[in-house]
């Protein structure tokens, strides 16, 4: 998804892809430098703890999480020791594992709650109408307003994850309008996603207006680690609904893994542009974001759509000027600015590494946290371990489902208090605060920050504000519609 694509004179839509970076086998020294860190900046986070504090009736969180995006984002860009792309790649491979091990953790909260949530299952199918449409419907005239023109389309029809960056190099092209609008809202959701929707969950949370279960249904945006920071803040609020509270989000992330991808496409994105059309009209933009001036201005933007929407030139209509004082703001990023790190070379060796890495981080990370260390964490941080393995290789085997979701759905059903073994399970697991545990998968993403540098000062402050406002609209929209599920 970080290839870099290339266009042609003659063929403005053409991808070429790029000679790839030679995958390298990496120094044990580099692993055991990105697990040493990763680790000691988890254990420092920890150790900094929690604050709380009040703002009128709301409440502003300050959890393990935020500063460990912090210390680990500040050694991602400094410059008295860079962290280079070798490093990086081994840190790509370590979180390939950290993430699968802390939604493992997430399905064996979720397995010993199903028989409590049969009576909100209604709630758990519909919260995800505010995810599929609550960007398009809050966020988009928003973009408009601010003159992204087309872009807006990329940055407001979804929360713009991996799978949808993917798909919109295929559908757009790399230098169109809709992928930098996606790419934009893709990189600030990887740098501070977490943070901000914990920030956000905290101060919802302490207005008392939402049902925590509600704000924990929200929580499924289809990012592990939004919804970690979100889960983080809600628990300092509830504690005595933690438990609870990290189930439903994880079982709402589950779903939305499941139909959010097919939603967006098929639901979001159409919508998304017929929207864009209206939007467009209403605020006299055209499709470059420039004010359209003159008599025929209303009228005329109706028949510039369908050809802005499938090429790359403006669209502008005939007997309209755009205004000759407004600058178009095309360039809201820079596609390129994402640096390509090599690849390391994957071998039942560095596999190995990575899930040991995952295994006693989780263990040592949760006993810091917990104040607690039992024999039979070290069992259940093994079957996590084991979980994850079975999803990774069962991903392999079937591409078209991720390991997200198998993951979910093994440790759920393994955890279930149907399944024979499943209070064993639930058991020997009921100790480890995922948290915790899964604090590494954050602060490696906070060490690769450097890859992402050129494109983050490359932001317009207008696609920052939209992406505020993208993930804001999904997770106040699908909270919303959770709690009036919840109340009938």
């Amino acid at each position: 998804m970080r290839n870099e694509a290339k266009t042609t004179a003659n063929s403005p839509t053409a991808l070429l892809d790029p000679a790839q970076p030679r995958p390298f086998r990496a120094h044990p020294a580099i692993w055991l430098a990105m697990i040493g860190i990763s680790t000691a900046v988890c254990a420092l986070a920890i150790m900094v703890g929690t604050h709380k504090f009040h703002l009128g009736p709301a409440a502003i969180v300050l959890m393990p999480i935020l500063w460990t995006v912090l210390i680990g984002g500040f050694l991602g860009i400094q410059k008295w020791r860079p962290i280079g792309g070798r490093a990086r790649a081994v840190s790509t491979h370590l979180m390939d594992v950290s993430i699968v091990f802390f939604l493992a953790g997430l399905g064996s909260q979720i397995g010993p709650s199903l028989t409590k949530f049969t009576n909100i299952g209604p709630a758990i199918l519909l919260q995800e109408v505010g995810h599929v449409v609550g960007t398009v419907i809050l966020a988009l005239p928003v973009a408009v307003a601010l003159g992204l023109g087309r872009t807006a389309i990329g940055a407001t029809w979804s929360i713009d994850r991996e799978s949808y960056l993917a798909f919109a190099i295929q559908r757009f092209g790399v230098r169109s309008p809709e992928y930098r609008g996606v790419f934009g809202v893709w990189v600030l959701g990887s740098v501070f996603g977490a943070v901000f929707i914990s920030l956000l969950a905290g101060l919802l949370g302490g207005l008392d207006f939402f049902d925590p279960r509600a704000l924990a249904l929200g929580l499924g945006l289809g990012s592990a680690s939004m919804m970690l920071g979100g889960v983080g803040a809600l628990s300092i609020l509830y504690p005595e609904m933690a438990g609870e509270i990290m189930a439903l989000a994880a079982l709402s992330n589950l779903v939305t893994n499941i139909v959010g991808f097919y939603a967006g496409v098929f639901i979001a994105l159409p919508m998304c542009q017929k929207l864009y059309r209206m939007w467009s009209r209403i605020f006299g933009r055209d499709d470059l974001g420039r004010r359209i001036r003159g008599p025929v201005m209303a009228s005329a933007l109706g028949g510039m759509n369908a050809v802005g929407a499938r090429s790359g030139a403006s669209a502008k209509p005939a007997g309209a000027a755009a205004d000759p004082d407004e600058e178009p703001d095309a360039e809201t990023v820079d596609v390129n600015g994402v640096e390509e790190d090599p690849t390391v070379v994957r071998t039942p060796w560095t596999w190995l590494t990575a899930f040991a890495a995952a295994g006693v981080a989780g263990v040592l990370l949760n006993a810091l946290g917990t104040g607690s260390l039992r024999p039979l964490d070290v069992v259940g941080v093994l079957i996590l371990l084991a979980l994850t393995a079975v999803a990774l290789v069962l991903a392999k085997l079937v591409p078209a489902v991720p390991s997200s979701i198998w993951v979910l759905a093994l440790a759920t059903l393994a955890s279930a208090t149907f399944m024979p073994i499943g209070p064993f399970i639930a058991s020997a697991t009921h100790n480890i605060n995922v948290l915790f545990a899964g604090l590494p998968m954050i602060a490696l993403i906070g060490m690769s920050l450097g890859r992402d540098v050129k494109a983050l000062r490359s932001l317009s402050w207008k696609i920052i504000v939209v992406a505020l406002m993208t993930f804001t609209a999904s997770f106040v929209a699908a909270a919303a519609i959770a709690q009036v599920a919840l109340n009938f």
